[in-house]
């Protein structure tokens, strides 16, 4: 499996609130925490990506706050 799901057998030891959220349509909204710890871009524009600049797979520079 490639591409962004290939990372989601780690989808039983997610807790929600802490790693991702519901959003109100009923998307999973990934942390900038969780995306932090991943350690790297996945490039569909998470609302909470900590890579700069966002949405390029594969991109592991971290933006600056």
């Amino acid at each position: 499996m490639s591409g962004f799901y290939s990372d989601l057998s780690y989808s039983d030891e997610l807790k929600e609130g802490v790693d991702f959220y519901m959003n109100p349509k009923g998307f999973r909204v990934m942390t900038e925490m969780y995306l932090r710890n991943r350690g790297w871009c996945c490039g569909n524009g998470c609302t909470h990506c900590p890579y700069h600049p966002k949405a390029i797979k594969g991109n592991t520079n971290l933006r600056t706050k």
